[in-house]
């Protein structure tokens, strides 16, 4: 898969610099208002009756915020947070031996949660309801089950894809906040924070134009940000103009929607060799060579927000939209 500008997945060398990007507090985290209110009231109860904030799960697309708001709230709460990802936990022995070592009250974060083995999510179950770890020393004969409690914690999980969790580990959560796409507007002020943060003039014009073609995606919005920086120290340039935003952003071949060359080459595709559908994925994927699985799970969600693409029994359909986009002619029926 080509790299993407406009991926909203993280980059291995952007984790570093994400983390010196990231608010610390609720009150200089921008955008989603609804989940930051309610998170604001869970955490401000839990501190009046010195309790753990109950267990939190954070769902949504990648780049929206799940990691920053998990640091926020073992902030917020005054405590520790320890980090890890569902696929790092290969063993009940690993998970026994990150909740052993947390301190009363602390957060453990687990990225891509639903990516847990199942028989890590059955340790996990009496460490979230009971905070105690059921423990089978010995094989055979003589196994034996032995209890050790545990400090009282806060599990914050987030995932991409909350369908796939299971029941009995959703149901677990007293706290579910599902993270939505940024505005425009939302975005450019996240644009002029992070211009701020690195030391870059940004005109309220150019962070607009970078944050309309970033997807509703802070990520993306930050990733733009900093190429564009690029031109504007190359240039000379003191402040980011609209005028510098679009012609960077054109050069690098993102447009005014946020489509990339790659999605340029899949709706294109299906226009010209197909009349706009319907066509199947798996000759989508063969046109365009990449792989199917890459075309439902990377590229075509954005389409599809944006009401670009329609998923039909019969394949894929552009739609009138993609024409306009283009400037291209709208195909009638015969």
């Amino acid at each position: 898969m080509d790299e993407r500008l406009v991926s909203s997945e993280a980059e291995s060398e952007e984790s570093y610099l994400e983390q010196s990007l990231r608010p610390q507090t609720l009150k200089q985290y921008i955008g989603q208002d609804k989940v930051k209110e309610n998170l604001e009231v869970f955490i401000e109860a839990a501190k009046m009756r010195s309790e753990t904030l109950d267990h939190v799960l954070l769902y949504g697309p990648p780049g929206l915020g799940k990691t920053t708001l998990a640091t926020i709230i073992a902030n917020e709460m005054g405590v520790n947070i320890r980090t890890t990802a569902g696929p790092a936990i290969e063993r009940p022995g690993d998970l026994a031996a990150i909740l052993t070592a947390l301190e009363p009250g602390d957060v453990l974060f687990i990225d891509e949660i639903h990516r847990l083995h199942r028989s890590i999510e059955e340790v996990l179950y009496p460490a979230m309801e009971d905070f105690c770890l059921d423990i089978v020393i010995g094989k055979g004969s003589t196994a034996r089950s032995v209890r050790l409690d545990l400090p009282p914690f806060t599990l914050v999980g987030a995932t991409t894809r909350v369908g796939l969790l299971t029941a009995p580990l959703r149901d677990r959560f007293g706290v579910l906040s599902r993270l939505e796409y940024y505005t425009e507007i939302q975005l450019a002020d996240i644009v002029e924070r992070t211009a701020e943060i690195l030391e870059i003039g940004i005109d309220p014009e150019g962070a607009l134009e970078i944050a309309r073609r970033s997807r509703g995606t802070p990520r993306i919005a930050n990733r733009l940000l900093r190429r564009v920086r690029d031109f504007a120290q190359v240039q000379g340039r003191q402040a980011i103009t609209n005028e510098l935003a679009v012609e960077a952003l054109e050069r690098l071949q993102v447009d005014r929607l946020g489509l990339d060359h790659i999605d340029h080459k899949l709706l294109l595709g299906i226009i010209e060799k197909f009349r706009g559908g319907p066509v199947g994925v798996d000759t989508i994927s063969a046109t365009i060579g990449e792989e199917s699985h890459t075309i439902e799970d990377v590229y075509e969600p954005y389409l599809l927000q944006i009401g670009f693409l329609q998923r039909t029994p019969r394949g894929r359909i552009v739609t009138d939209l993609v024409y306009k986009h283009f400037q291209m002619e709208i195909p009638h029926d015969d």
